[in-house]
């Protein structure tokens, strides 16, 4: 039941979180709740110590360190600083938090490339009647929410609880 969990709840908390920002440019505060506060149920059931959790903790505490000054220099939205922090947290300091970091400064990369492309492309995209949220045309901001999620997606098989749950399956 748990490694079920382990399994469903990361994966589709960042599917509705990506799914909110490119419809409506925002992403719940509860999605970000609900990331933290499961990695820690996880992480107990699991039978992670103190110590492991506390590093975890520590690794959301400097992601959250480095969005909060980017959110400040009006670089990053709220929204994504929250969802990046919560989902840095399943990762912990080691190697599958870096690879999290690079997957998501690659989406989004690439997501804003596209972004700008329909931007430029607007009256053509409208005529033809191609179906694209209008906020991702009028809006001034990239959402990045997509980027975070397609990245925690690459790491996630990496991350020390699905590590520990596919060592379980084994």
């Amino acid at each position: 039941m748990i490694d079920a969990a382990i399994f469903v709840l990361f994966p589709s908390c960042l599917a509705l979180a990506a799914f909110s920002d490119l419809l409506t440019m925002t992403i719940p505060n509860r999605v970000s709740a609900v990331l933290f506060v499961s990695f820690l149920l996880m992480a107990s059931l699991v039978g992670f110590d103190l110590v492991q959790i506390g590093f975890h903790i520590a690794a959301a505490a400097a992601v959250f360190a480095v969005c909060f000054c980017l959110f400040t220099a009006n670089v990053m939205g709220g929204g994504d600083a929250k969802l990046l922090t919560a989902s840095a947290v399943w990762f912990g300091f080691n190697a599958s938090l870096a690879a999290f970091l690079l997957y998501v400064s690659v989406f989004g990369g690439l997501l804003t490339l596209l972004v700008l492309l329909l931007r430029s492309q607007e009256n053509l995209i409208l005529a033809a009647r191609i179906p694209v949220p209008r906020l991702l045309l009028t809006a001034k901001k990239v959402p990045y929410g997509i980027a975070i999620a397609l990245g925690g997606l690459a790491a996630y098989p990496s991350s020390p609880l699905m590590q520990l749950a596919f060592a379980q399956l084994s």
